[in-house]
């Protein structure tokens, strides 16, 4: 029983377990629509793809990509229409910006980067695609990220 608030002392603050995890309402997302919130530090894209980013997504050859991932691995289970990533380009950390580079995803201005609709990386020095973080599908509308 001494011991313990020495053990209890360095648990991690309410504010910074607060912090690790979030839950976001699906509805403020409407179609070709993203959402950035902050998440761990860090900005967390919330993206309510058209039928012509899924369907771009799913058809694209990822035989030749660095990091090779079909698309039905990278958005909500169930939701293909939602993709939930962090928005920090894995080659040093830029904020990557939505609508640029030939493949019509994310474009980080830093070193030229260039990610499809599903976060993947294209072109450019990334090593991997954007990162997709444990999301939980709470309702139809209600998802919980962390």
């Amino acid at each position: 029983m001494v011991a313990w608030p020495l053990v209890d002392q360095m648990n991690p603050a309410a504010d910074t377990l607060a912090l690790a995890s979030i839950e976001f309402d699906l509805t403020k997302v409407t179609e070709g629509m993203q959402v950035v919130v902050k998440w761990r530090g860090k900005p967390l894209f919330v993206r309510y793809r058209t039928k012509a980013e899924i369907d771009a997504a799913v058809h694209a050859d990822n035989s030749s990509l660095k990091d090779p991932q079909k698309d039905g691995e990278r958005h909500l289970e169930g939701k293909p229409e939602y993709l939930v990533l962090v928005g920090v380009c894995t080659h040093l950390g830029c904020v990557p910006t939505f609508g640029g580079g030939e493949y019509g995803g994310w474009f980080c201005p830093c070193h030229g980067s260039v990610y499809d609709t599903s976060g993947r990386i294209r072109k450019g020095p990334a090593p991997k695609n954007l990162e997709v973080p444990a999301v939980a599908v709470l309702s139809d509308t209600r998802i919980k990220v962390g």
